[in-house]
């Protein structure tokens, strides 16, 4: 058995490939265009870790989907977490769960997908301003 991806559904799909892309960092691996059926699958990836995707599906014909709380979370881990806290923050993307510990922080896609970042190995020593952050919404 081998792990494939992770598909989540988008409504708006040059918010979501903004914000995992230009935001997040991920990389573009493939798309299919599948007219008959309707949709759009993107198939994204963190640089270097191809084998760990996630899939965007965008339907064509809008429809509201609500936010299922059973699926949890996307996790990434990254090299410096406040960093990419800094530039997720920057590009205005809300930190929901700062990382006041320098090991965990969680943000949302704009589908309101949790997204859980972690620190590449050991923690980082807490620094301001994020140890002093609240949460914000939900995570």
């Amino acid at each position: 058995m081998k792990y494939l991806h992770t598909m989540v559904r988008v409504t708006d799909l040059d918010a979501s490939l903004n914000f995992y892309v230009n935001q997040l960092g991920l990389e573009e691996l493939r798309r299919v265009d599948v007219e008959q059926g309707r949709f759009t699958l993107v198939f994204l990836a963190a640089p270097g870790d191809s084998e760990a995707q996630i899939e965007l599906t965008y339907n064509w014909d809008p429809e509201p989907y609500g936010e299922g709380r059973n699926f949890g979370h996307l996790a990434y881990a990254v090299d410096d977490i406040y960093a990419m806290c800094q530039r997720l923050r920057d590009a205005g993307v809300t930190i929901n769960r700062p990382p006041r510990d320098g090991r965990m922080a969680f943000v949302r896609s704009p589908d309101n997908i949790s997204i859980e970042l972690l620190q590449r190995g050991d923690s980082l020593p807490p620094q301001e301003p994020w140890k002093s952050l609240p949460n914000t919404g939900k995570w």
